[in-house]
């Protein structure tokens, strides 16, 4: 096949997977829903005008035309106004009741016990965060598939190359001048170890290492830059023959983040690491997914702060940050370009796919149970907060003050709405007119 139409199969093999996970999370929400007897007149993958649809029981499940989200309508997730409401009126209030009004027309007086509301309060908290876990189920699989079954891309502790010698800051020198850039520079701590390009680390500080593990480059990065001026232990195997070394990293001044706005001081041998691609044994999934939870509980926490910069990224022409937010838009260029690639076989280009897929299943599962209305973990806050105040009330010999109205918390979720509209317009933009690429 051409560059072209693998690029197009790229692009729409992630298109399908993206509204299948869509599809999966809202049917966790609407599985539980109907599990518990709550009525569910929608479902419906993507927003905008319906491309399909087809009526199954009271249920009308379909398909629109932007596959950017998904929703399930269940009958009665506002509950009717508190008693002892103020009937004062005012703009704000009037929003409020116009918007209870509209959920409350969906309530038919057969519906008796099966509106949202009228559900414990834990059946609630099933039922939306159902469709965030399935997510995470997606990613785990995906996860587990990719490390166990295909393999991943990983920094072996093979090393590639290492400089001779220690040069100056700012230094840029080829192979052919290298060794006369050398002349009067001290060695390098590596070549002054005895390492050797082609060694394969198999030790360091006592620890056997599987040269091919996703983690064992991170360990002896860690080792090392840990002890400046101190001694490290390794152990090396060269053309088969294992020879205990010892290395004493220098002091090197590195940015302790990408903004390069602080720095500190950690050790460095001058030593280039291999890349791989191997199978991870089913062990080390766990301590995988987990540096995965981390590394995107990081990123959505960078988001707010990240956007002034992919707003001059997307419109005043400043280079793109490649570890930056990015759209779905940008995903699947990034996965149409890995289907395109002629230095990589199948395996590993189903490998890449999967692992995008993950991602961003794990993005979804994070990012909604975010414990902000509308996102569903602002619907497990408020019925776990229902709870707490039933309980508070019970203590004290009070009424239970019922189901709590989610119904004042839409001024903050037409905010937060606004927000991920305007970001999410801002991305699209980015990633049309100045997309991560893989170049």
């Amino acid at each position: 096949m051409s560059g072209f139409l693998l690029t197009v199969l790229g692009i729409v093999a992630f298109a399908v997977g993206l509204l299948f996970s869509i599809g999966f999370h809202e049917f966790g929400h609407f599985y539980w829903a109907r599990r518990f007897g709550m009525r569910v007149p929608q479902f419906f993958v993507g927003f905008g005008p319906t491309v399909f649809s087809r009526r199954h029981g009271e249920t009308e499940f379909g398909i629109k035309a932007v596959p950017l989200g998904g929703f399930i309508r269940i009958v009665g997730m506002i509950p009717p106004a508190e008693e002892g409401e103020s009937k004062r009126a005012t703009r704000m209030r009037s929003f409020i009741a116009e918007v209870r009004g509209q959920a409350l027309n969906d309530v038919r007086p057969t519906d008796g016990d099966r509106v949202f509301y009228k559900k414990p309060w834990w059946q609630r908290i099933i039922v939306m965060a159902a469709g965030p876990a399935h997510n995470l189920v997606l990613a785990v699989v995906f996860f587990t598939v990719v490390l166990v079954g295909l393999g991943t891309s990983v920094i072996t502790t093979q090393i590639d190359s290492m400089p001779a010698c220690v040069l100056p800051a700012g230094t840029v020198t080829t192979d052919a001048d290298a060794e006369a850039a050398c002349q009067g520079q001290p060695q390098s701590p590596a070549a002054a170890a005895g390492l050797r390009p082609g060694d394969t680390i198999v030790a360091v500080a006592g620890q056997e290492l599987e040269p091919t593990a996703y983690d064992s480059w991170t360990t002896v990065q860690e080792e090392i830059r840990s002890h400046p001026g101190q001694p490290v232990a390794l152990t090396v195997d060269r053309a088969g023959e294992r020879l205990d070394l010892s290395v004493t990293p220098i002091a090197n001044t590195v940015y302790t983040d990408l903004t390069g706005e602080e720095t500190t001081t950690a050790g460095y041998v001058g030593i280039a690491p291999a890349p791989g691609f191997a199978r991870q044994p089913i062990s080390e999934v766990p301590g995988y997914f987990g540096m995965v939870v981390s590394q995107s509980v990081q990123k959505l926490v960078q988001i707010p702060e990240r956007v002034p910069q992919l707003f001059r990224a997307a419109f005043l022409g400043e280079e793109r940050d490649r570890n930056g937010p990015i759209g779905v838009v940008g995903v699947g260029r990034l996965s149409g370009e890995y289907f395109a690639l002629t230095e990589i076989g199948a395996l590993q280009k189903a490998s890449i796919f999967l692992s995008l897929l993950a991602s961003v299943n794990m993005v979804l599962f994070l990012f909604n149970l975010v414990p902000i209305y509308p996102l569903d973990g602002g619907h497990v806050a408020g019925a776990l907060y229902e709870k707490a105040r039933g309980t508070v009330a019970r203590l004290r010999g009070r009424p239970d003050p019922g189901p709590f109205d989610i119904a004042r918390l839409m001024p903050v979720a037409y905010v937060v709405a606004g927000f991920f509209v305007v970001l999410s317009g801002l991305l699209l933009i980015a990633d049309l007119v100045n997309p991560i690429t893989l170049g």
